[in-house]
């Protein structure tokens, strides 16, 4: 019986329900397996409810809302994903793009964020809208893959770097740009102590490590008293400080100083969550031997569906754009295989949002290392790059390298798009199919010439 066929009776008991749902032995596990497999990838990705408020805090937003909200979001998600698309793929607000929420969208351009999560929200019904009318694959088809693996390596150092900043260890210096910090100060210290540690616990294969690295690290820097805390009381009303707090008139309303500013923030958002989903959904579901025989991803639509709908969701709620994470992974290495597995993640998530507000007494100094681990570990996708081909090499370069030097995944974006369309050019390679690819570096040339102009 297939799983559209499947009903439910009375008195069916819950190890039956579950295998009609989820196929267990179809997929050759057990309800056991993918429960503990759910937890692992928990464990995993943990992490982002301490990680994500302390990013999208430097923003003006309320840290315990946030909080709430990125155990809300990462919940709905994982268990629609699993109950939907019965795949062991678990999801959470995604790194690099809070940070780019944060310190480009409302820092640097000004935008308040609740304008930002508007266009957070009308990213995903973009999503969507592209997923259903079957646009997405044009998308696909027009970015060459290295430049996928180049945008992931970008975003790495992009992270990477925030957390070297926050934990004080790279500081800014009037004649170099950037420079050592004092690694005596406190916060560095800290910093460095957690880095060390988590370090040592990822190279041990400590499941967790890094949501024990951070406890362990804050736990530290109250004993010593390196760091002072000050959290607010927990209340239904400190959650409901970023629910739909989103501002979609704000917008349509942005102008003047902001210019092609919402273009510019609905594109990074809609094609980093976009670029994130398939290397993701790739590398996830081969390692869980759930491709077809022709290399496909089985039920990549509502997979799609599904990630766009919990980034509306996720708006709604207060959090940055909500993408599938490569800590699935973990589940999947675990004997993770169906849907169940993200529906048991999802649901600790769920059970984490009554204590997720207390996050806002985790200090900087220890949620740093963390974010310089995972963009070290985001580097990995660069060795898909063929370097010794300079017409994949260049455009990956001045991905990569844009990111982190211009705070700015979109500069990394167009330098490398527009770069792949001049070189193909240059090349005499074009061809008739790559007239999307064309269209989009010309988007970006106008881009240039206009930011030039202004």
């Amino acid at each position: 019986m297939t799983r559209t066929e499947t009903q439910f009776e009375p008195g069916t008991p819950p190890d039956g329900a579950l295998e009609r749902w989820f196929a267990l032995k179809e997929r050759g596990t057990t309800a056991r397996t993918e429960v503990l497999a759910g937890m692992t990838t928990f464990l995993t990705m943990a992490y982002i409810v301490l990680v994500n408020p302390a990013i999208l805090g430097a923003a003006g937003m309320p840290v315990a809302s946030v909080a709430a909200a990125t155990c809300f979001a990462a919940a709905f998600a994982s268990i629609l994903m699993g109950l939907v698309a019965n795949t062991p793929l678990a999801l959470a607000p995604g790194m690099g793009l809070n940070a780019y929420f944060s310190f480009t969208v409302v820092q640097q351009m000004g935008v308040p964020w609740p304008v930002a999560l508007g266009c957070v929200f009308l990213s995903g019904v973009a999503f969507l809208a592209l997923t259903v009318t079957g646009v997405r694959q044009l998308i696909i088809a027009a970015i060459p893959h290295y430049l996928f693996a180049a945008v992931a390596g970008g975003i790495g150092l992009f992270i990477g770097f925030v957390g070297l900043k926050s934990a004080g260890i790279v500081v800014a210096d009037p004649s170099t740009f950037v420079a050592l910090g004092n690694l005596r100060e406190p916060g560095a210290m800290l910093a460095l102590f957690g880095l060390v540690l988590i370090g040592a616990l990822s190279v041990w294969n400590v499941r967790g490590a890094m949501l024990i690295g951070i406890l362990a690290t804050t736990a530290l820097g109250w004993l010593c008293g390196m760091v002072s805390v000050h959290p607010e009381p927990y209340s239904l009303d400190t959650l409901t400080g970023t629910a739909f707090k989103l501002d979609l008139a704000g917008v349509f309303g942005l102008s003047g100083s902001h210019g092609l500013g919402l273009f510019e923030i609905l594109f990074v958002f809609l094609f980093v969550d976009l670029f994130d989903n398939i290397g993701t959904l790739v590398a996830v579901t081969k390692r869980a031997g759930l491709m077809d025989g022709q290399g496909r991803i089985p039920r990549l639509n509502r997979i799609l569906v599904t990630d766009a709908a919990a980034t509306i969701v996720g708006s709604m709620a207060g959090t940055s754009t909500v993408t599938s994470y490569v800590e699935s992974a973990a589940g999947v290495q675990a004997g993770g295989r169906t849907g169940l597995t993200a529906v048991v993640t999802g649901l600790l998530f769920l059970a984490t949002l009554f204590v997720a507000p207390y996050a806002q007494v985790i200090p900087l100094a220890a949620t740093a290392p963390a974010l310089i681990i995972v963009g070290g570990l985001m580097l990995l996708p660069l060795t898909e790059v063929e370097w010794e081909d300079p017409l994949a090499a260049i455009p990956a370069f001045l991905t990569v390298a844009m990111i982190p030097f211009t705070f700015s995944i979109a500069n990394g974006l167009a330098f490398g798009i527009t770069a792949h369309a001049l070189l193909k050019l240059v090349r005499g390679t074009i061809q008739r199919k790559d007239w999307f690819l064309l269209v989009l570096a010309l988007l970006f040339v106008a881009r240039f010439a206009w930011l030039a102009g202004g």
